[in-house]
């Protein structure tokens, strides 16, 4: 994991796993591919910048409380490089 970032777990079963993730100001979380469909719970409105794995690129604007969901494949590098303060979610993956 690169500096700056930190998940964890708070909860893991046969069906779900919940992470808390927090990007400190200048982080990231590396570019990884997400194997189950992902549900993710903002818990700050913000901007998360988001690098797909071909390249292309997202601001994702955060509100607080407004979840949203991914498919299963999903591949990209999230980075908070603008905010001076920590982004924070929790994100919810279907295991089965």
């Amino acid at each position: 994991m690169e500096t700056g970032s930190q998940g964890e777990v708070q909860l893991e079963n046969e069906h779900f796993r919940v992470t808390r993730w927090t990007i400190e100001p200048g982080g990231a979380i590396p570019m990884h591919r997400h194997d189950h469909e992902y549900v993710v719970v903002p818990l700050v409105s913000d901007t998360m910048h988001v690098t797909n794995a071909d390249g292309s690129e997202i601001a994702a604007e955060l509100v607080a409380g407004q979840s949203y969901t991914r498919p299963a494949g999903s591949e990209h590098r999230v980075e908070n490089r603008t905010s001076p303060a920590p982004i924070v979610f929790v994100e919810v993956e279907r295991l089965s």
